[in-house]
């Protein structure tokens, strides 16, 4: 927007048009529905905003493992949620009461927190900043081990200001180093980071404060009305919570005092249906952001340049009889980032050092066509603090008619608020020069500006216009302004790791003897022999199958199975259920030559190195059917072949070798309950495993259904099976508890519950809804199909070679009933 100049970043970002335009074609190309559903479209806005959650916990460096994301309509609702839920102990009981401690620079929504624990009957207790650094006396010892809990809030940077407040107060709270009350009891931190993120990277790897309020409208710019609490899931399960809403419960009676919560601590807090739309807006707001900017750590330094700068210049104007033409309100000298935000208070003075009214300036900054923000900013606490305004001018104000947002901002001569500018990732240097220009053109006259203005500093930024206010490129932003006390350098820490697989022969001979001698059938009797009669495997999860007559058995399943996937443009898994053409592309494994090559019609073959590539890559997390993954992306070449084959935005990432073992396990029912097992990106077990005799005894049913009759062929790979075996009666695998073949041995973990896969033609990606129909009419109107197993893990660490032709030893189950997997868990063989 050409000749606007915008200074309220802290009020607001401003979005980019390439990321409305990011989102727009993200809808354009996807359908996505109310993620409590289950139909395909709500599975995908499920995925997507769990996707999301992964993506905040990365930008600020945490995982799953020690924090929540619970989505909100704001910051303000965050704070809400914590008053709400925070396990209070009140006044009046036989333990020690809780206190709530809160910071005095601090937003309206922080201090209007101790409305809700006055009506729980705990005490609120408001601290100055300089009185928190007195805080250091420790209590006695025999008072050190009380459990009562207290909440200290404080803002990571004051939206006033701009000081930027210890992050090391986090641990020094909890610890006991700083007391903000004498009263025993254990301290857990709320770090308001709404402002602080908007420019500021936020480590919470390194400072695990419990809450963490923050909105995305303060760092994208879009979407609006969505923010989030990260809670620190060791706080989490002492959260309380009384209303429920829906999809907060998973169990609850309308005619009884019964309810049950989700056990997710996300789900449990978000009532109702979130702001889905929005949320899937977010990831768009970290790509572009990205992309635009390089990081935070750069847009910190960017920021401060132009903040420095325009702070040097601004102090140092001076009117003819030397009095400052603004006075600001700061706690720093800002020479550190570190210390101080790229936000600058003030207000303009005349010559005789008398206030100008704030909504003066803002009338005039109007006309010049900028924009800055007016009045206390939801922060009573600092407009005192800095302004000098008592508890009784505040009341005797709000006597003369003033209330916070009018424009009164004079009262007997004296100010009732300020002037805020503040600069976000798109500011530019010609920004603060015009604001500058505008100070001097209003506030100085000729004979006192009788050069025109030579910045004290210039910082190294250069503007770069587009379509959308200046953009400053990741390149150019500044690294830092050329100052006297040194330059902050950004050093980027990557840690590289290799995996690679090799088999462990000496040890694999010895539990090759020992399950030999073990591994016996007991209840099968007679018959004909069990054999493996087909061995697939699928190298990218949803595409075509690759088969072959001897494969190797690893710690996941046979070799290379489902160890890639196609992902959307948001990172989530796409499947034959969004894009049945998927099956159409061809994925084959040479071992001796360690490629998988890529083939599909009209387009020219392309191989991929088996060899794993973590340690060259970023790794992330993905999430396939409920679980987490670690992944890694597999570059450009690839994604642009993909992307054309299927007609839309699309990439391939393959599971990161050194952290399977965490990031996608199983207990399995039966085996040690310390025993996990570790899956490739399946969706629930490491092998599939069908039989022809039931095939066939389907295959009357569906064809009696068809104009065309189906053949056995055709069915089997609309199944997806890793192992079809010749068995003498059909469904007779459905009684198996455990199978042998050859050294191997499986636990079956349960049935497979079909989904509409299987209606898609694997050699033409055509559907047709009979196939799943006439396996429910056939089945009883349950559509189980095949049976999972998985490879006991006595053998799970070295690789073993499964044949076509071998035979298969099974072991009845004792009780011939198994659980399906429930409703919300409907697998496919994806």
């Amino acid at each position: 927007i050409s000749g606007i100049t915008y200074l309220d970043h802290a009020g607001s970002a401003l979005f980019p048009e390439s990321l409305l335009k990011a989102f727009t074609d993200d809808l354009k190309n996807n359908i996505y529905g109310n993620p409590h559903s289950q139909n395909i479209s709500s599975k995908l806005t499920y995925d997507t905003i769990e996707h999301v959650r992964y993506r905040i916990l990365q930008h600020f460096h945490t995982t799953a493992e020690d924090y929540t994301v619970i989505f909100t309509s704001g910051c303000t609702a965050a704070l809400k949620l914590i008053a709400e839920s925070f396990p209070w102990i009140p006044e009046g009981t036989k333990q020690h009461s809780s206190r709530f401690c809160y910071l005095t620079d601090s937003h309206t929504s922080v201090v209007g927190m101790r409305g809700i624990t006055a009506s729980m009957n705990v005490l609120s207790v408001p601290i100055k900043p300089k009185e928190i650094l007195l805080a250091k006396s420790r209590l006695p010892a025999e008072e050190q081990n009380c459990t009562t809990p207290h909440l200290f809030s404080y803002p990571a940077q004051s939206n006033f200001s701009g000081t930027k407040y210890p992050l090391s107060w986090i641990q020094d709270i909890k610890s006991g180093k700083l007391c903000p009350t004498k009263t025993p009891g254990k301290w857990f931190v709320l770090l308001d980071a709404a402002s602080y993120v908007s420019s500021s990277p936020l480590d919470l790897g390194v400072h695990q404060a419990d809450f963490i309020p923050i909105s995305f409208y303060k760092i994208f710019g879009f979407p609006t009305g969505l923010g989030a609490l990260l809670v620190n899931n060791r706080i989490a399960p002492l959260l309380r919570k009384t209303y429920f809403g829906g999809g907060t419960a998973a169990a609850y009676l309308a005619g009884e005092d019964f309810y049950f919560p989700r056990k997710s601590i996300a789900e449990r807090f978000e009532d109702g249906t979130v702001s889905f739309l929005d949320i899937i807006a977010l990831k768009h707001g970290f790509d572009v952001l990205e992309k635009l900017t390089g990081g935070m750590e750069k847009i910190k330094q960017h920021t401060f340049a132009l903040t420095h700068y325009t702070y040097t210049v601004l102090s140092n104007l001076k009117y003819a009889n030397g009095a400052p033409v603004v006075r600001i309100y700061s706690d720093t000298d800002f020479s550190n980032p570190d210390v101080q935000g790229p936000i600058i208070n003030f207000n303009v003075l005349d010559e005789n050092g008398e206030v100008l009214g704030f909504s003066q300036v803002d009338s005039m900054a109007s006309l010049h066509n900028i924009h800055v923000r007016t009045g206390c900013f939801c922060n009573t606490g600092a407009c005192q603090m800095h302004l000098d305004i008592s508890n009784e001018d505040i009341q005797r104000n709000l006597q003369a008619g003033h209330v916070c947002g009018d424009n009164i901002d004079l009262v007997d001569g004296r100010p009732t608020g300020s002037v805020r500018i503040s600069f976000g990732y798109m500011s530019s240097f010609e920004d603060a020069q015009t604001f500058l220009n505008f100070i001097i053109a209003t506030r100085l006259s000729k004979s006192d500006t009788e050069t025109p203005l030579q910045p004290v500093i210039k910082p190294t930024t250069e503007s770069v216009p587009d379509d959308h206010l200046s953009f400053i490129s990741a390149d150019k932003l500044s690294p830092m302004l050329q100052i006297s006390d040194g330059e902050l350098r950004n050093i980027p820490s990557q840690a590289e790791t290799t995996g690679s697989w090799q088999p462990l022969e000496p040890v694999a001979d010895s539990i090759r003897a020992a399950v030999s001698e073990t591994a016996v059938p007991t209840c099968r009797k007679g018959g004909k022999p069990i054999t493996v009669a087909k061995i697939y495997l699928y190298p990218i999860k949803s595409c075509s199958a690759f088969e072959v007559t001897e494969w190797p058995v690893g710690n996941q399943g046979l070799l290379y199975d489902r160890n890639w996937m196609v992902v959307n443009q948001n990172g989530v898994c796409m499947t034959q259920k969004q894009e049945p053409r998927l099956c159409l592309v061809n994925p084959s494994i040479d071992l001796k030559q360690k490629i998988m090559v890529i083939q599909a019609e009209g387009m020219d073959p392309i191989s991929l190195p088996l060899e794993d590539s973590t340690g060259k890559a970023v790794v992330c997390e993905s999430k396939v059917c409920s679980h987490r993954v670690k992944t890694y992306d597999c570059g450009e070449r690839i994604a642009g072949w993909l992307s054309t084959f299927l007609g839309r935005p699309c990439r391939l990432i393959r599971q990161s070798s050194d952290m399977k073992s965490k990031s996608h396990q199983k207990n399995t029912k039966g085996l040690s309950s310390a025993t996990n097992i570790s899956l490739s990106l399946v969706n629930e077990a490491q092998y599939l495993l069908i039989n022809v005799a039931s095939i066939l005894q389907l295959k009357e049913h569906i064809s009696a259904r068809l104009k065309e009759p189906l053949e056995i062929e055709e069915l089997i790979q609309r199944f997806r099976a890793n192992i079809v075996i010749s068995a003498p009666e059909s469904f007779e695998e459905e009684e198996w508890a455990e199978i042998s073949i050859g050294a191997l041995q499986f636990q079956v973990v349960g049935p497979c519950s079909r989904c509409q896969i299987i209606c898609i033609d694997q050699q033409s990606g055509e559907r047709n809804k009979e196939i799943l129909q006439s396996l429910s009419a056939a089945r009883g109107r349950k559509t189980n199909f095949g049976i999972y197993l998985m490879n006991q893990p006595l053998l799970s660490f070295f690789s073993d070679i499964l044949s076509v032709g071998s035979e298969v030893l099974p072991v009845l189950k004792e009780n011939t009933e198994i659980q399906p997997p429930t409703a919300s868990e409907e697998k496919c063989s994806g």
